[in-house]
């Protein structure tokens, strides 16, 4: 085995790899999170324009990659020694180096949060396929809970590739049997599908988003049909704690829509390191 190689497998050498690629990734985060609802809007604008025989809108060309990072303040080009992940806010003490505008504590907090969980990832599986799998899972997992948060929105540029993801790599039963995972996936999205429209129904409004079901479907064919009730009953539970919490101290109205998203994805993490806690707390075993 080659020398690096064997550090990195070791621990600490593993965690320390999973630190500093986690913080890495976990600033390119921040750009999916806050490009790609812009880049959805811009696409639904050149669409409906489109559709109407209107010109399309003349808008600055918007991707992951391109423009470079920008202060949001002042437009600012970000210099690739102030865009150092975690280092570069605590040095710039939360500033625009250039206009000295606040920069948003959610920028370190993404990127510290990914690594720690990478590198729990890290301690629970070791270099594996199922590591791997674990850092895809919970990368995409953090970008939709922020981006639902922010949006209430859940992109199927994110939603469906997790799907196929999860079935591939329970092809060779990585977290469940491939039986198992496709069935989990039709489960998880008919289980919410059935809710929505029951609840719809019943009181002519809409409960939730069809993201939710295609997230379900994902966290499905990642961990099987036996998570789907384990995950919709530790999603619903939490849900519902922080929704009478926010009413009752006034931070929410009653009407007002909460995403379900972030509880299906906490629900998601958790079953990934503790596939079995909640049956156990319910059984006692």
């Amino acid at each position: 085995m080659d020398p690096l190689e064997e550090l990195i497998r070791a621990q600490p050498g593993l965690s320390i790899t999973l630190l500093a690629f986690g913080l890495v990734v976990g600033s390119f985060l921040n750009v999916v999170i806050h490009r790609l609802p812009k880049i959805m809007e811009s696409e639904w604008r050149r669409d409906s324009a489109e559709i109407l025989g209107q010109p399309e809108p003349g808008e600055q060309a918007l991707s992951l990659a391109f423009p470079g990072s920008q202060c949001p303040a002042c437009g600012c080009d970000i210099k690739p020694w102030h865009n150092i992940p975690v280092i570069s806010f605590l040095a710039l003490r939360g500033q625009c180096a250039n206009c000295s505008a606040s920069i948003s504590v959610r920028y370190p907090m993404v990127e510290a949060i990914t690594a720690a969980i990478w590198i729990a990832c890290g301690l629970a599986f070791g270099v594996s396929y199922a590591l791997v799998g674990a850092m895809i899972l919970t990368a995409v997992l953090i970008c939709l809970t922020a981006i639902d948060l922010d949006t209430q929105l859940l992109p199927d540029s994110l939603t469906l590739p997790l799907v196929w993801i999860g079935l591939l790599l329970n092809l060779s039963g990585t977290y469940a049997t491939l039986e198992s995972a496709v069935l989990g996936a039709v489960a998880g999205y008919l289980s919410l599908w059935s809710v929505y429209w029951g609840f719809k129904l019943l009181t002519g409004k809409e409960g939730m988003g069809y993201g939710d079901f295609k997230l379900l479907a994902a966290l499905g064919a990642w961990f099987g049909m036996g998570a789907i009730p384990t995950l919709i009953l530790a999603s619903s539970l939490v849900g519902a704690v922080v929704g009478i919490l926010l009413i009752v101290t006034g931070r929410q109205g009653r009407e007002t829509p909460m995403p379900f998203g972030p509880f299906l994805a906490g629900a998601g993490l958790l079953h990934l390191f503790f596939p079995n806690l909640l049956v156990s707390l319910i059984t006692g075993v």
